[in-house]
């Protein structure tokens, strides 16, 4: 052989073999010192049973042989396996077949210590990728908990209404499921989906500042009393503002905003359009939905599509057209968060729905 190319092959630590009639294998090239020690046990022939002296090849020689027949001189490979040597070093070794000038060879490489350190390398990467997935996890879950915490403080604010205007803790939280659909359907992100889901809930905290001769009346209010109940808005909106939290920011907003009307009728601050948030419009359209299909101490419930006839007609004038459209196209997770998240085992309900609306 060629003095250069047997150069070549001492320095990339590679061995060519051509296949014999016999299985066994004659090298094209030296031997390099570490295949010896492999070789030894086996007679000075001139070639050599490479599956004896290597036994993980006795797998890969059957796909050799369907690749020899093949006559592809695209190299196949074994993949990389360790051998241990004299000195009980691992040496890190690969094979590969092709068929070239009609002759079955195979190539026997041993990948040296730069394999060892590129693979200590991408075992370092992988155990720092293995961390930061351990962090990034342990930061979701804490974040779980904290958001778990905001939700359960609201919940017990909202509470506080309850207790006043007769308000079921089913409604409250059907109120921020509808809210948490529309939001997806819009593509908020995850956090924001989240976050009006628990916020939404504390539309009229405001009310709890309002007395309870006008709050608990239970005929209509004359012009003095509207204007005072008018005032939850204002109310709810000075309880959750001057924080940090997300959550309170936004509820803050729906409870201010959730009585303003698309035409700009409404109260407290006449605004139109999309000058008013989002998430207020959105809490708008489903507490009327919910509102109306259900019963109160104040009122009967009146049968859905009666319900939707009505909401059409504040369509424009009342109600954002756009997002009412889009709260018409998900009446069935409507209908569905409606009839299963009631007074009777409520949270339970409420995860199974909840968990459907995440994913």
């Amino acid at each position: 052989m060629d003095s250069f190319l047997s150069s070549i092959y001492r320095n990339i630590n590679l061995t060519v073999f051509v296949r014999e009639q016999g299985g066994q294998f004659k090298p094209c090239s030296p031997l390099p010192d570490w295949l010896v020690f492999f070789l030894a046990k086996q007679s000075d022939l001139g070639s050599y049973n490479l599956v004896e002296a290597f036994p993980y090849l006795s797998c890969f020689i059957e796909d050799a042989e369907q690749h020899w027949q093949a006559k592809y001189s695209k190299p196949l490979s074994s993949g990389v396996w360790i051998e241990i040597d004299e000195l009980e070093h691992e040496l890190p070794l690969e094979a590969c077949v092709m068929w070239v000038d009609g002759q079955e060879v195979l190539l026997l490489q041993q990948l040296g210590e730069k394999y060892t350190h590129d693979l200590s390398r991408l075992q370092q990467v992988r155990n720092s990728l293995l961390t930061q997935e351990m962090l990034e996890s342990e930061v979701k879950r804490r974040t779980l908990e904290i958001r778990k915490r905001e939700e359960e403080i609201a919940i017990k604010l909202v509470s506080l209404t309850s207790l006043r205007d007769e308000e079921t803790g089913a409604h409250v939280r059907r109120i921020g499921l509808y809210a948490a659909v529309m939001a997806k359907a819009l593509a908020w992100n995850a956090e924001d989906i989240d976050t009006i889901r628990v916020a939404a809930p504390m539309h009229d905290i405001g009310k709890i500042g309002i007395p309870d001769r006008i709050l608990r009346k239970s005929g209509v209010l004359n012009d003095e009393e509207f204007n005072v109940m008018k005032k939850h808005t204002e109310i709810g909106a000075a309880m959750l503002r001057g924080t940090k939290i997300p959550i309170l920011n936004m509820a803050a907003d729906i409870a201010l905003n959730h009585h303003e009307r698309w035409d700009g009728t409404g109260y407290p601050r006449g605004l139109a359009d999309e000058a008013i948030p989002m998430s207020a419009r959105i809490t708008t359209i489903v507490d009327i939905y919910d509102a109306l299909v259900h019963e109160r101490v104040y009122k009967k419930a009146i049968p859905e599509e009666e319900a939707l006839n009505l909401m059409r007609e504040m369509a424009g004038r009342h109600l954002d057209p756009h997002l009412l459209k889009l709260f018409l196209s998900l009446l069935p997770a409507m209908r569905r968060i409606r009839l299963e998240v009631q007074e009777v085992n409520e949270e339970a309900q409420e995860g199974e729905v909840l968990e459907e609306i995440c994913v």
